[in-house]
């Protein structure tokens, strides 16, 4: 008899009202790709590029998935309650002494809609890395994730600017704080 062993993710799937927040699978690269194929998706984070290029979206997949990432990443998934299956990503990228930067996307067809204010409250409440303090930056062209963040009582610590790839440029932001403690 041969014992066949599965990868287990570590990240765990939480509960976020109309959604849940679960790790990623490979069957979600077309959605993936689908939506962050989008100018207005790519043109909001600093790392998607637009176009994207052949093989992008599998490699963030795998990128995600691997064992050793320093960033946990989890879609915004609404399969539960009749929605889709991918609404969008939110992820936390580790940084030191008990403090990570969320980042987080949502498909186009569901903006306006509350979803990232749900995926935010819920992985600040789960706190899965046991952080003190979160950061978060947004573009300012996109006031809509600033409200998101004021929402889930992160604070504004200032202004900076971000290199965005699908922008090839550098683009003025704002830089949030959510202390935990």
């Amino acid at each position: 008899m041969t014992l066949d062993l599965v990868a287990v993710d570590p990240r765990p799937t939480i509960p976020a009202g109309r959604i849940v927040l679960r790790p990623v699978r490979k069957s979600d690269a077309g959605l993936f790709a689908m939506y962050s194929g989008d100018r207005r998706v790519a043109e909001g984070t600093r790392s998607i590029p637009h176009p994207l290029p052949p093989g992008a979206t599998e490699a963030f997949v795998a990128r995600v998935m691997a064992a050793n990432t320093e960033e946990d990443v989890w879609v915004m998934d609404g399969s539960a309650s009749g929605l889709g299956e991918v609404l969008g990503v939110i992820s936390l990228k580790k940084m030191d002494r008990d403090q990570s930067e969320i980042g987080y996307w949502v498909g186009p067809a569901f903006w306006n809609a509350g979803f990232a204010s749900e995926a935010v409250r819920a992985l600040i409440e789960a706190n899965p890395q046991k952080n003190r303090t979160i950061f978060a930056e947004v573009f300012q062209d996109n006031p809509g994730s600033a409200r998101v963040l004021t929402n889930c009582g992160f604070q504004y610590l200032g202004d900076a600017e971000s290199f965005s790839v699908a922008r090839n440029s550098r683009v003025p932001t704002w830089t949030y704080i959510r202390k935990l403690d």
